[in-house]
């Protein structure tokens, strides 16, 4: 007998989308809601049980309008002309992806709150080499998606974004942040407009998965797309 209810589990894992044009900007989000979904994201595992994530909420109007400003900045005609080039190529998905990621960005600071999940990195050596990184990475990335699990489960939405982070210093210095904190991401977080979210379009299993070792036989045009 497995432990858990496993159609809700796979429903919960399989229907946590990337949510844009259904956040609700007009329904408060609670305190205490996100408290509750960042409580949960803390048992998610850490490189070397460090547990260095910090997390910054931003409710405050004004700084969520300037960190808007900072994702505009960042994200530029980027998403207008990858839409478009994904439009003529005929990738309808990746067309409407850019498309709502374009509503987002035009309307971020309408998002009741901002998310930013942050990790120390005050004890990296100089110049750290990439699997350090890796582990790095590893160590706050499962707590994000726990973090969206929970929101998902309340009835919340949200998505990962990092455009931002090519204004990182400015979003540190609207924040305080302190030195040795590096931010990962930022999460537009709303109560959604429906709850009937499905399984995305994804390649079968079978073509992404190697056993043992590459199979080189497999890695022909368009493999990688």
């Amino acid at each position: 007998m497995p432990p858990f209810d496993l159609a809700e589990t796979d429903k919960l894992l399989s229907t946590t989308r990337a949510v844009r044009r259904r956040l609700d900007f007009e329904r408060p989000v609670e305190r205490s809601v996100l408290l509750d979904c960042i409580r949960l994201s803390q048992q998610a595992p850490t490189g070397s049980n460090r547990q260095g994530w910090r997390w910054v909420i931003v409710t405050e109007p004004e700084k969520r309008l300037a960190l808007a400003t900072l994702y505009r900045k960042a994200a530029g005609d980027y998403l207008l002309t990858s839409g478009a080039k994904a439009d003529a190529a005929g990738a309808a998905q990746t067309a409407r992806v850019y498309g709502s990621a374009q509503y987002l960005a035009e309307n971020m600071e309408k998002a009741p709150a901002l998310v930013i999940p942050c990790i120390r990195v005050d004890h990296l050596p100089e110049d750290p080499p990439r699997r350090v990184w890796a582990g790095l990475i590893g160590s706050i990335m499962p707590a994000v998606w726990s973090f969206q699990l929970a929101l998902r489960s309340r009835g919340l939405g949200s998505t990962l974004t990092t455009i931002h982070l090519q204004h990182a210093d400015e979003a540190a210095a609207l924040l305080g942040l302190p030195e040795g904190l590096m931010q990962t991401a930022l999460l537009p977080v709303a109560y959604t407009k429906g709850l009937d979210f499905k399984p995305a379009k994804r390649p079968p299993v079978e073509d992404i998965v190697h056993w043992d070792a590459w199979d080189a036989s497999r890695d022909g045009p368009g493999r990688w797309d």
